[in-house]
């Protein structure tokens, strides 16, 4: 279903326009202002926004030209609704980033057509964005993966194997000369000793990068405890977590994508938001899971936060590959708040689906 933002001053137009398009089909939101014009899009995100032109205030054109100047809405549809029908004011709307006008008054059956058109387009247009993003992300994942295999691979070969070859060598001088004093002997165990530690702590480091052993033995919620105890001791950062206690089980993916998600947004607060304080929070709202990571630092118009960008999109794409979304936003009063959402499914719906 379409969402539409309408947005006037005059309350009988507002509801002119509701009746043009009521019954069919679409979701109707209205707006009196700009001001609440600009919150509401930023809030439902709609795909065609009716907008009236003379306005007390803020005027349509500084509403079009401030919705183009915002990233996540500035290929919405907007149609200007005015009664000048002067060569400059058009002009001024098209320089402002509209797409279509409309003049007042309104013809009920015109208007059900050019929405029914717009809407159309959009979302054709939606849909090529999302298969080229698509098309893209399952590149960029490839090649991820055959990164991670060569890096996986040069240390099971440069590294471990370099170290097990060590290792084997000193065995069999031990074994060649048994006659070597105590001592000696034990110094060389002992150097093996701790050989042999390294190289299981090096085994156990590659396991946990494939996957978080701790989701395993003690699920996501404990997983993440876990891992923020531990951060806290190697930073010195102050997190307060909080999860919901009905929280669900949910599924596998979930877990992963949840904890790969937090580890990424908790090293980039560590390497680049100089916080003295982070947030967490896991509940599920709407039959929506949210993850949210707040901390009080430098904010992402910082030109030091402008080097996260490769570990944004690593999560970013986590979450598109199961229909989740992720948004990051700094308040005026500093920080960064990044707000990680997924569709709910846990594994008692998985369960049920397999039957």
């Amino acid at each position: 279903m379409s969402t539409i933002l309408i947005v006037d001053d005059s309350h009988s137009a507002r509801e002119t326009l509701l009746a043009a398009l009521e019954g069919h089909g679409y979701q109707l939101v209205t707006a009196q202002n700009g001001a609440e014009a600009i919150q509401l899009a930023s809030q439902i995100r709609p795909d065609v926004i009716l907008l009236d032109v003379m306005m007390p205030g803020m005027d349509g054109f500084e509403v079009c030209r401030r919705i183009r100047a915002t990233l996540e809405l500035a290929e919405v549809p907007i149609v200007l609704l005015t009664a000048l029908d002067d060569h400059a004011s058009l002009i001024q709307g098209l320089e402002a980033g509209a797409d279509d006008f409309f003049s007042k008054p309104i013809d009920r059956k015109e208007l059900l057509v050019r929405v029914r058109t717009i809407t159309r387009l959009n979302r054709y247009r939606t849909l090529a964005d999302q298969r080229e993003k698509l098309s893209e992300m399952a590149e960029r994942l490839v090649t991820v993966q055959e990164e991670e295999r060569l890096r996986i691979s040069r240390e099971l070969h440069d590294d471990l194997g370099q170290a097990l070859t060590t290792h084997l060598l000193a065995i069999r001088n031990l074994q060649g000369d048994l006659s070597i004093p105590v001592v000696t002997l034990f110094e060389s165990l002992e150097h093996l000793y701790q050989q042999t530690y390294e190289i299981f702590v090096k085994i156990r480091r590659l396991a946990h990068d494939l996957r978080p052993p701790v989701l395993d033995t003690l699920g996501l919620k404990r997983s993440l405890e876990t891992y923020c105890h531990e951060f806290t001791n190697r930073t010195h950062l102050p997190i307060t977590l909080e999860i919901d206690p009905e929280l669900p089980e949910f599924i596998d993916v979930y877990n992963v994508i949840l904890y790969r998600v937090l580890q990424e947004a908790l090293t980039n607060i560590a390497k680049h938001a100089q916080a003295s304080r982070v947030w967490v929070e896991l509940n599920v709202e709407d039959e929506t899971i949210n993850l949210i990571v707040q901390d009080n630092g430098r904010g992402l118009s910082s030109p030091e936060n402008k080097s996260n960008g490769i570990g944004i999109t690593g999560m970013q794409e986590r979450l598109a590959l199961v229909g989740g979304k992720l948004l990051l936003h700094s308040p005026t009063e500093g920080g960064t708040i990044l707000s990680a959402s997924l569709p709910m499914k846990t594994q008692s719906a998985k369960n049920k689906e397999a039957i």
